[in-house]
C-alpha cells in the first residue's frame, strides 16, 4: 500500500513552487543563480509527482484498492466536520495520471519557450503552483478541499495571464478571467452549502454525501446540482460564462497549453463526474448540462471560423471540445466524457505548443495571415500541428475520432437527436476551421517563394513528439467492441456507474461513417476555400461572427457599465448626499449641544451649587414617590 504517497503527488510541485519562488526573490537582488537551477526544480517537481502517481496506479491495478489519506481534522463544529483528506480512487488517479504526465511535458517545453526571460524563476514558481492546485482539486476527498484547488487554479491563472503586466491589455484580460470565474465560484459555494443542508449531516466527504442522498430533499438536490454546474460554467468556459477564455491567451503560450490541456478548464467536467451520484439521481439537470454543452460547442465553433489570432482559434476550439465533454457527462456517460478529456489533453497541448513554436520562430506574430506571409520552415512543429489538426477533426484512427464519436453515439443512443445533430454540425465546423488554420499557415501560396529554416530547441520538439504519439494512439485505450476493443477506460472508471451504449453493430458503423463524412466535408470545404487563398488579402475582421456576436460588448453594456453607474450613484448620491449629510448633520448637532453645555460650565460656584440642589431635590422627590411616603 502506498497511501502516504497521495499527499506527495501534491507536495512535489508545491515544494517546487516554494523553492523557485524563494530563489527568485533571492535572485532579484543578488543575480547570482543560473536559469538552469529554476528549470531543474521546475521540471523535476511535476515529473516526481507523475512517478508517485504511476506507483499508486500500478498498485491499484494489482490490488484493486482505494486509498484515503487524512492529514488532519481542519474543522469540527456541531454537525460540520471538515478533514484535510485526500482520495485515491480510480477517477482521481485517472485524472492525476494525465495531469502530471502532460503537465510535465508542458513544463519541459516551457524551459525552451521562456529561455532568457527576466521572470523565468517567477514563471516556474507560478507554473508549479498551478499544477499543485489542480492536483489538490483532483485528489480532494470532499468538496471543501476540492474548492481550495478550484480557487488555486483560478488565482494561478490570474497571475500567469498577467505575467507580462507591463502591458495593460494583459492585466485587463487577467482581471476579466478572475472576475468571471468568481461569478461561477459563487454558484459553486452556494451549491455546496445547499448540498450540506439537503443531506443534513456534517461529514462532507464524497462517500458520506453519496451514502446520505436517499434522505435528502429532491428539490434541494436539484438546486444544488444546478448551482454546482454554475461553477463548472465559469471554470470550463461554457455559455454564458465563457468570455474570459479567449482573452486568457494574453499569457505566455505554455500557460495556454496548461490551462487548456491539463488543468483549469477540465476542472468543471471532472467536478460533474465526481458528483455523478448526485446528477444521476436528479431529473432534468443532466439534460440541461448536455444542452449547454451542445450550444457552447456550436457557438464557439462558429466564432472560430472567422478568427485570425492563432491562439484565439485554439481557445475557441477548447471551449467547443469542452462542450462535447459536457454532452457526455450530462447524459450520464461519465467515462465517455472523461475519455474525451483524456484524448483532448494530448492533441490540445500539442496544438498550443506547436503554435508557440511557430510564434517564437516568427518573432511573436500571432495573426495567421501575417504568419503565412513570412512563412518559416519548422518541420517537426509543422508535422505536430498537422497531427493535432487531424486528431481534433475526428479522423480515424487518431484519438479524437474515438472519444468524440463515443459522445455523439451516446447522444443518439439516448434519443437526444437535437444534441446529436448539433454535435455533427459542430464536427463539420471543427474540421473546417482547424484545416482553415493549417491551409493558411502551411499550404496557401506565398509570393516570397522562400521559406527560411528556423532551428527549434529540443526542449520544444521532444515534448511535441511525445504528445504526437498520444494524439495518434490514445484513442485505442477505449476502443469500442464493434472495432474489437475492450473499453479499457470505461472499465477502469466503472465506479461512475456510467450508462452504456446498447446499439446494434450496424447502427454503430453507420454513425461512425456519418461522423467521418461530416469531418471530411469540413476538410474539403476548407481546402476549396483556403488551399489557394490570397494570404495578402486576409478576411475582414468586421461582421457579426468576426466580432464574436458582440457578446463582450453586450456584457459590457449590461453588467460593466450598469455596475459603474450604480457605483457612481452610491458614491455621489447615497454616500455623499444621504449618508455623509446625515453623519455631518448629526456631528453638527452634537457640536451645538456641546456649545450649550459649555456655557453652563462657567466656573461659578453658586451656579454649580444651584444645580446640585436641583438634582438632589429631584432624587429625593423620586424616592418619596417610589416608596409611597
Amino acid at each position: 500500500m502506498h497511501t502516504d504517497l497521495l499527499v506527495w503527488i501534491i507536495l512535489a510541485p508545491l515544494l517546487g513552487a516554494i523553492l523557485n519562488g524563494g530563489f527568485y526573490f533571492y535572485n532579484i537582488k543578488k543575480r547570482a543563480l543560473p536559469q538552469r537551477l529554476f528549470s531543474l526544480i521546475g521540471t523535476l517537481a511535476p515529473i516526481i509527482g507523475f512517478i508517485f502517481t504511476l506507483i499508486i496506479f500500478i498498485d491499484m491495478v494489482n490490488t484493486n484498492s482505494t486509498y484515503h489519506q487524512t492529514i488532519f481534522t481542519w474543522l469540527e463544529v456541531d454537525k460540520l466536520t471538515i478533514e484535510m483528506k485526500f482520495l485515491g480512487d480510480n477517477l482521481s488517479i485517472f485524472m492525476a495520471m494525465f495531469v502530471t504526465f502532460v503537465g510535465s511535458l508542458i513544463h519541459i517545453y516551457a524551459v525552451g519557450y521562456m529561455h532568457k526571460d527576466e521572470g523565468f524563476g517567477k514563471f516556474f514558481a507560478y507554473f508549479n503552483l498551478f499544477l499543485a492546485s489542480m492536483l489538490i482539486l483532483v485528489l480532494a476527498d470532499n468538496p471543501i478541499i476540492l474548492f481550495i484547488g478550484w480557487e488555486g487554479v483560478g488565482v494561478c491563472s490570474y497571475l500567469l495571464i498577467k505575467f507580462y503586466y507591463g502591458n495593460k491589455e494583459n492585466v485587463l484580460a487577467a482581471n476579466k478571467a478572475f472576475i468571471v470565474n468568481r461569478v461561477g465560484d459563487f454558484g459553486f459555494i452556494l451549491g455546496v452549502i445547499t448540498l450540506f443542508f439537503a443531506i443534513g449531516q456534517g461529514n462532507l466527504s464524497f462517500e458520506s454525501i453519496e451514502a446520505n442522498l436517499s434522505n435528502a430533499s429532491p428539490s434541494l438536490l436539484i438546486l444544488s446540482g444546478f448551482l454546482l454546474f454554475v461553477g463548472a460554467m465559469g471554470k470550463s468556459a461554457q455559455i454564458p460564462l465563457y468570455t474570459w477564455l479567449p482573452d486568457a491567451m494574453a499569457g505566455p503560450t505554455p500557460i495556454s497549453a496548461l490551462i487548456h490541456a491539463a488543468t483549469m478548464v477540465t476542472a468543471g467536467v471532472y467536478m460533474v463526474a465526481r458528483f455523478h451520484f448526485l446528477y444521476s439521481g436528479i431529473e432534468g439537470v443532466g439534460t440541461f448540462i448536455a444542452y449547454i454543452g451542445a450550444f457552447s460547442a456550436l457557438f464557439a465553433a462558429i466564432i472560430a471560423t472567422k478568427q485570425q489570432d492563432i491562439k484565439k482559434i485554439l481557445a475557441y476550439s477548447t471551449m467547443s471540445q469542452l462542450g462535447y465533454m459536457f454532452i457526455g457527462v450530462g447524459l450520464g456517460f461519465y467515462s465517455t466524457g472523461l475519455f474525451h478529456v483524456f484524448t483532448h489533453a494530448f492533441f490540445k497541448a500539442m496544438l498550443f505548443m506547436a503554435a508557440g513554436g511557430m510564434i517564437m520562430a516568427q518573432h511573436h506574430e500571432q495573426n495567421i495571415f501575417k504568419m503565412a506571409q513570412h512563412r518559416v520552415s519548422t518541420p517537426i512543429v509543422g508535422f505536430c500541428m498537422l497531427v493535432g489538426v487531424i486528431a481534433i477533426s475526428g479522423i480515424p484512427p487518431f484519438s479524437g475520432f474515438f472519444s468524440k464519436d463515443a459522445i455523439l453515439g451516446a447522444a443518439f443512443h439516448e434519443g437526444q437527436y437535437g444534441i446529436w445533430a448539433i454535435g455533427m454540425f459542430t464536427a463539420f465546423l471543427t474540421a473546417f476551421y482547424m484545416f482553415r488554420l493549417y491551409f493558411i499557415l502551411f499550404v496557401a501560396p506565398n509570393k516570397n517563394n522562400t521559406t527560411a529554416y528556423v532551428y527549434t530547441s529540443k526542449t520544444i520538439t521532444l515534448p511535441l513528439l511525445v504528445l504526437a504519439v498520444g494524439a495518434i494512439s490514445a484513442g485505442f485505450l477505449n476502443l469500442p467492441e464493434v472495432l474489437g476493443g475492450h473499453h479499457m477506460v470505461d472499465t477502469w472508471l466503472a465506479q461512475l456507474d456510467s450508462k452504456e451504449l446498447h446499439m446494434s453493430h450496424s447502427t454503430e458503423y453507420i454513425l461512425m461513417v456519418v461522423s467521418v463524412v461530416f469531418a471530411v466535408a469540413g476538410i474539403y470545404a476548407a481546402y476549396k476555400k483556403y488551399a489557394n487563398f490570397d494570404i495578402y488579402n486576409p478576411e475582414s475582421e468586421e461582421g457579426l461572427v468576426a466580432n464574436k456576436f458582440y457578446v463582450d460588448e453586450i456584457y459590457n453594456a449590461v453588467f460593466v457599465q450598469s455596475a459603474k453607474k450604480l457605483s457612481t450613484f452610491i458614491d455621489k448620491v447615497v454616500d455623499e448626499k444621504i449618508i455623509d449629510s446625515f453623519i455631518m448633520g448629526s456631528c453638527n448637532q452634537f457640536i451645538n449641544l456641546g456649545k450649550v453645555v459649555g456655557r453652563l460650565q462657567n466656573a461659578n460656584v453658586r451656579f454649580y451649587g444651584l444645580f446640585m440642589l436641583v438634582g438632589m431635590s429631584a432624587i429625593f422627590i423620586y424616592l418619596f414617590i417610589s416608596l409611597g411616603l
